[in-house]
């Protein structure tokens, strides 16, 4: 689900299972993955991420957007540019439990919470799962903040043209955000906190 480029910061605490969001009950279900990254080799650390999120059995790799070049949402002023990107998956895992999994994935790559909307290695939030909808504090689904962020769902709608957040197609969600102008492809120079180190990107 970063915003974060980062989105909402949630941590991750228990809850009794009547306020939990509804699990799956059998096999799996699917769900699209936001990732970000501003600081260090950002490029590397998706690719990674990527690797870790589908690392465990409980979790398939169905599909992986393209990569974008972002100005920091929100947040100090001055931080370097994000890339970003999001991934559909189909997880046995309920919920609560994807989004432990994704918090872990973040600490592995040296996430720290220090600053409300900060800089960070990496940030990875539960954009979507399945057609749940919930009000949890903790995992509110969809994602509060996606369908007014263009980093979420320029790259979204690139991986999958047909989708659609609260019955509108996420790629005209996208053209309508605030931070649709600010979007670049990646093509691969910057990689390190963001600095141009070489080469041109053009506007979607």
């Amino acid at each position: 689900m970063t915003p974060a480029p980062a989105l909402d910061e949630k941590p991750v605490d228990e809850k009794p299972v009547h306020e939990r969001p509804a699990a799956a009950k059998t096999g799996y279900t699917r769900a699209v993955l936001a990732l970000g990254s501003n600081l260090g080799a950002r490029n590397e650390t998706l690719s990674e991420a990527v690797a870790d999120l589908v690392d465990r059995p409980e979790v398939r790799l169905l599909a992986v957007s393209p990569i974008v070049q972002t100005k920091a949402v929100g947040g100090p002023s001055g931080q370097p540019d994000f890339l970003n990107m999001v991934i559909s998956v189909e997880t046995s895992l309920e919920p609560l439990e994807l989004l432990r999994h994704c918090q872990s994935v973040e600490n592995k790559h040296h996430r720290v919470r220090e600053v409300h909307w900060g800089p960070r290695t990496l940030d990875v939030d539960v954009i979507v799962y399945g057609d749940l909808q919930s009000d949890d504090p903790v995992l509110t689904l969809p994602h509060p903040f996606a369908a007014v962020r263009a980093f979420v769902l320029f790259p979204w709608a690139q991986m999958d043209p047909a989708a659609t957040l609260n019955g509108q197609p996420v790629g005209e969600l996208a053209a309508r955000a605030a931070d649709f102008p600010d979007l670049k492809p990646f093509d691969g120079f910057g990689d390190f906190d963001g600095v141009p180190d070489g080469g041109t990107v053009g506007q979607p």
